[in-house]
C-alpha cells in the first residue's frame, strides 16, 4: 500500500496516476482510490467536508467524519484489495488527518491517535509519499484548478504553513515509511523522484 500525502496543489493526483499505470505496466493489479472517499459511503462523507464555509466544521467535527469515512473505505476497498494481492495507491490516508485536523487545525492528538489505532487496526501503509513545495507556490495550483471542493484551500495562509510542517514533522519522526518527494519542478521531474523512491523503499523494478 502506497498513500500520497502532502498541502494543496502539490500535484499527487497526477502523480498518482502515473505510478498506477507504470506499476500496471510492469504486470501489477493496481487499484488506486482517494481519501476522504473511495467508497460509495466515503464519498459522501467527502462533499459534507470539503463543501462549504471554512468554518463549516469544527477539526474535532472533522476528524470523526474523517474516520467515517475512512473506515468505510478501508472495509469496502482497501482491505479487500489486499487480501487479493492487489497494490493499493491511495491520494490521502490518516497522515492527513494528523497534518489538517491536527498539526493546522488543532485536534488533539490523543483524539487522533485513538481513532487511527481503533479504525485503522493492522491497516498501515508500507510507503508513505510526501509532497512538499511552497505554501505559496501550491496554492496557486490550488486556485487555478478551482472546483467546488475548495473549503480547506479557503482556511488561509497561517492554517497551510501549519499544514505543511505537520506534514514535514510526520516525515522525520517516520522516516523508515515516509519518503520526502520535492513537488516542485515539472510534471517529468516529479514522476522520476517518486519512482526513484518507490524502486528505492519497495525494491520494485521496471
Amino acid at each position: 500500500m502506497i498513500t500520497f500525502e502532502g498541502g494543496e496543489g502539490a500535484g499527487k493526483s497526477t502523480q498518482l496516476k502515473r505510478l498506477a499505470v507504470r506499476l500496471r505496466d510492469a504486470g501489477r493489479e493496481v487499484v488506486a482510490t482517494r481519501e476522504p472517499g473511495g467508497s460509495p459511503g466515503a464519498e459522501a462523507i467527502r462533499d459534507l467536508v470539503l463543501t462549504g464555509a471554512a468554518d463549516r466544521w469544527s477539526a474535532v467535527t472533522e476528524t470523526l467524519l474523517m474516520y467515517a469515512a475512512r473506515r468505510d473505505h478501508v472495509e469496502r476497498v482497501i482491505r479487500p484489495a489486499l487480501a487479493r494481492g492487489a497494490w493499493v495507491v491511495c491520494d490521502r490516508f490518516a497522515d492527513s488527518t494528523r497534518a489538517y485536523q491536527g498539526a493546522a487545525g488543532g485536534a488533539a492528538p490523543e483524539l487522533i491517535e485513538t481513532l487511527e489505532r481503533c479504525v485503522l487496526e493492522a491497516t498501515r501503509p508500507n510507503l508513505t509519499l510526501i509532497f512538499d513545495l511552497p505554501v505559496a507556490v501550491g496554492l496557486a495550483r490550488a486556485h487555478a484548478r478551482a472546483g467546488s471542493e475548495m473549503r480547506f484551500e479557503s482556511k488561509g495562509l497561517a492554517f497551510h504553513e501549519r499544514l505543511r510542517g505537520g506534514f514535514l514533522a510526520i516525515a522525520e519522526a517516520e522516516a523508515d515509511r515516509c519518503a520526502l518527494v520535492d513537488a516542485d519542478g515539472s510534471i517529468e521531474a516529479v514522476e522520476a523522484r517518486v519512482w526513484a523512491a518507490v524502486q528505492e523503499r519497495l525494491s520494485v523494478d521496471d
